[in-house]
């Protein structure tokens, strides 16, 4: 018989005497799947289709006008800055290829080929001006002196450059004449070293000198003489401290506007006379 108490409402004893409730756990999250990307929706994928086309349009038709076209090819070369040069003479030296697409012209082989071919040109500016033109912008060199060979003059500029020879002496260049003396700077300093030191001293002469000098003359590397317009002439010395002496010449002359003889060979103790 089963004692009171037993009965269906009872529980049955657990093991070891203990009664032990069991917590419910939740039920494990399936794993995570990776994230879909967003898909674009018919309209967008329309949008990218025409930007693409559009794109590929523009950059096509771009290529087309700029390299197929007539509407930007190379059709002439203008010139600006010549002096002595005329614009023949440096658009056939330039050799420009007419014709062809304008954005294809080497604008620094045309440059390369001027300063090659004309000496005279200092320097050069080439390039493109739309639709059809190529600009080319020069600047001369100038004479600074003039060297006598046989019966032509040989025309240099302040940095030594020889750069072209005429028929005629330019007006208002000095030219430079070798009178040697025959004393021991001669023969150490030689022909060449006195004419690059006249040629220095023509281009340091002051402004205020410029086409009133009619020749350098040249006795000795420390003797250089400035012949003037007017009688008048500046013993100049060496080529040494140009600029100074240039400036000291520049004061003296309008100290001393009637002299006719200056010398600044020694800048810090200038001289005139004459009158």
């Amino acid at each position: 018989m089963t004692g009171p108490g037993a009965g269906a409402g009872a529980r049955p004893a657990e093991r070891g005497g203990q009664d032990r409730t069991r917590v419910p756990q939740p039920a494990a999250r399936p794993p995570e799947q990776g994230r879909r990307r967003p898909r674009l929706t018919v309209p967008a994928r329309r949008t990218v289709l025409i930007a693409l086309v559009v794109l590929t349009v523009l950059v096509g038709g771009g290529t087309w006008a700029v390299y197929g076209s007539s509407w930007l090819r190379a059709e002439r070369v203008a010139v600006s800055g010549g002096q002595v040069l005329t614009a023949q003479q440096i658009q056939r030296a330039a050799a420009v290829p007419l014709g062809g697409p304008l954005v294809s012209v080497d604008t620094g082989a045309v440059r390369k080929r001027l300063l090659k071919a004309l000496p005279r040109l200092r320097d050069a500016s080439v390039h493109r001006s739309w639709p059809h033109t190529i600009r080319v912008e020069v600047t001369e060199r100038t004479p600074s002196a003039i060297l006598k060979s046989g019966g032509k003059f040989v025309e240099v500029d302040k940095e030594g450059v020889r750069f072209a020879t005429v028929d005629q002496q330019p007006r208002g260049v000095p030219v430079v004449q070798l009178t040697p003396d025959q004393t021991a700077s001669f023969r150490h300093f030689g022909t060449k070293r006195l004419l690059q030191a006249a040629i220095s001293v023509a281009g340091r002469l002051p402004e205020s000198l410029t086409g009133r000098a009619t020749a350098i003359r040249v006795r000795s590397y420390d003797a250089i003489t400035v012949e003037l317009t007017g009688g008048r002439d500046v013993m100049w010395g060496s080529q040494e401290d140009g600029d100074r002496k240039a400036a000291v010449l520049t004061a003296l002359m309008k100290a001393e506007p009637h002299a006719t003889h200056y010398d600044v060979s020694a800048p810090t103790a200038p001289a005139a006379s004459g009158s």
